[in-house]
């Protein structure tokens, strides 16, 4: 093998290559964030793709004594007890109906894996970054820490939720 000498970078190349890193950097915050869209409590409200694992038809699950309001119980997925939240409950929301035209929201967070009972799933929205508005300051809206941007829609608005703050994982959660 022909034997190859190490040249130490030029002034030039250095310069190119932090060129191309901070372009990088740039094209990085401009690309599409993906989150799945959901309907519940009449509301509009969007989870990061990367937490959802599946969605499910509704099915009946078995209660848990002394749960807060919010959780239905827990559900059989493949042999894991997961718990069963009925989102628009957990933010104040008319409770979500029982009924076969309901979904769950598979989702992970944390190492954890629970479900989310909403009324339907819309979409897939691809958005940038730069397109996530943060919510308003409303002081009294105990749910706020819990939604963490707002995505204009052609179909009105949909709230971004901080999964960990809205069952409690590694935050306080709404009350």
């Amino acid at each position: 093998l022909p034997e190859m000498s190490h040249r130490p970078p030029t002034a030039a190349s250095s310069e190119y290559l932090k060129g191309c890193l901070m372009q990088s950097a740039i094209d990085a915050t401009r690309l599409d964030l993906e989150f799945v869209a959901f309907c519940t409590g009449g509301q509009n409200f969007s989870l990061d793709i990367s937490q959802v694992r599946e969605i499910r038809r509704w099915s009946p699950v078995s209660s848990l004594p002394h749960s807060p309001e919010e959780v239905l119980g827990v559900m059989n997925l493949r042999g894991s007890v997961i718990p069963i939240y009925d989102l628009a409950a957990r933010f104040g929301l008319p409770r979500t109906p029982h009924n076969e035209r309901n979904v769950v929201v598979v989702a992970a967070h944390g190492g954890k894996t629970l479900g989310l009972l909403v009324e339907s799933v819309s979409e897939i929205l691809s958005v940038k970054n730069e397109d996530i508005q943060t919510p308003p300051d409303t002081r009294g809206d105990s749910g706020r820490q819990a939604i963490t941007g707002i995505i204009t829609t052609d179909e009105g608005m949909s709230r971004v939720i901080d999964l960990g703050a809205v069952i409690g994982f590694g935050g306080k959660a709404p009350q």
